[in-house]
């Protein structure tokens, strides 16, 4: 006689759900979506392309907010009658996978309690993030490559979008810096939280017999802001230069000038930009982000909280707040959270979810 019960665990996810419910504001959420619907079915949408993407990637993101929720609902009832027809038929299976059901919507609702957490005025924007090598010669620039694929990873495994924007290749191996946008709900506030130096302890394949090598890069992330909100930045204060796309080791992938660098000079930002295939693309691409990056100093000298959002990051020894060793042991582990893991592999290939939560959680702490 099978007697499964899992009464407990299912009355206290619906109250920690019903809580969320209440932040998350579903009913909202339908409104924003009937709007966004009738702007979305307006028959001159596409007259204005750059409005229609803004409200057709609203929609999507509105759109999977609220299926996100709805599922959670629908799953908890689901697994309720999984458990009855569990012990109703005695099954093992059955139970089974209602245990296995238990511990998915435990994570689920997990990770939707911290996103109630992301209020900050910007989180809910797309994320823009900057890896740069920092000291260690060639094993940092192939570390700053291994940070950049464990986020793509990380986004393709939950659906997200991203598109790389700019690659500057080291000679020897990995990169010297890379820029890429992933677009999803709060991808700014989710991993605004991995801004910072991250430090990499591990035998170097590159180096004579194998020495240990400890190697820095740097993760600066940012937010995508609307063109509503854009810094006019008037063109004596930008220098524009065009240069040819390239692979690594230098290889040209594109036969005209077409990636774009601007600097602007009275702070001395740099963006480039090479994904798009024609200059003036890679140029718009490129005004964005810079926009971006200002908006956000201009916001961190009025607020006077510098480094709060993308920060002053030297990728050196003194200032790393995560440690990925791979030798002598293995490990990898917050400095801010103490949150840590001993598969650095399964890190590196983008679950990295546990320390996203944990970074959330540690920056809402309250103050000591």
């Amino acid at each position: 006689m099978l007697d499964l019960d899992l009464s407990q665990e299912i009355a206290a996810l619906r109250s920690t759900f019903s809580d969320i419910r209440a932040v998350v504001d579903v009913d909202g959420i339908k409104a924003d979506i009937e709007r966004l619907s009738e702007e979305a079915g307006a028959p001159d949408l596409w007259d204005d392309t750059a409005n229609a993407q803004k409200v057709t990637s609203a929609l999507s993101h509105r759109q999977s907010e609220l299926a996100r929720v709805t599922s959670i609902d629908s799953r908890l009832d689901d697994l309720e009658v999984l458990v009855g027809l569990a012990n109703e038929m005695g099954d093992e299976d059955s139970a089974a996978e209602a245990r296995t059901e238990l511990e998915s919507l435990q994570k689920a609702i997990g990770d939707l309690e911290v996103q109630t957490l992301l209020d900050g005025e910007w989180d809910d924007r797309p994320a823009v993030i900057t890896i740069r090598a920092g000291a260690g010669g060639v094993d940092a620039a192939d570390f700053a490559e291994m940070l950049m694929r464990m986020y793509l990873r990380w986004a393709e495994k939950h659906g997200y979008k991203a598109t790389v924007m700019d690659t500057s290749y080291a000679e020897e191996a990995g990169i010297k810096s890379a820029t890429f946008e992933i677009d999803a709900p709060y991808a700014f506030g989710t991993l605004s939280v991995e801004a910072g130096t991250h430090r990499l302890v591990r035998m170097s394949p590159f180096g004579a017999a194998g020495k240990r090598q400890t190697s820095f890069a740097a993760v600066e992330v940012i937010p995508l802001m609307e063109e509503a909100q854009e810094v006019e930045i008037p063109e004596n204060d930008i220098r524009v230069d065009v240069f040819r796309s390239s692979g690594p080791g230098g290889q040209s992938v594109n036969t005209t000038d077409s990636a774009v660098r601007i600097t602007h000079l009275p702070t001395g930002t740099v963006v480039s930009m090479q994904n798009e295939k024609s200059q003036i693309q890679n140029r718009a691409a490129a005004m964005r982000v810079l926009q971006s990056r200002l908006l956000l100093i201009q916001k961190e000298q009025e607020a006077a909280q510098k480094k709060e959002l993308a920060g002053n990051i030297t990728a050196s020894w003194g200032d790393q707040m995560r440690s990925y060793v791979l030798a002598p042991y293995q490990m990898v582990k917050d400095l801010r959270t103490e949150y840590e893991v001993g598969n650095p592999s399964h890190v590196f290939d983008g679950d990295i979810d546990g320390f996203i939560a944990a970074g959330i959680k540690w920056r809402k702490r309250p103050a000591e």
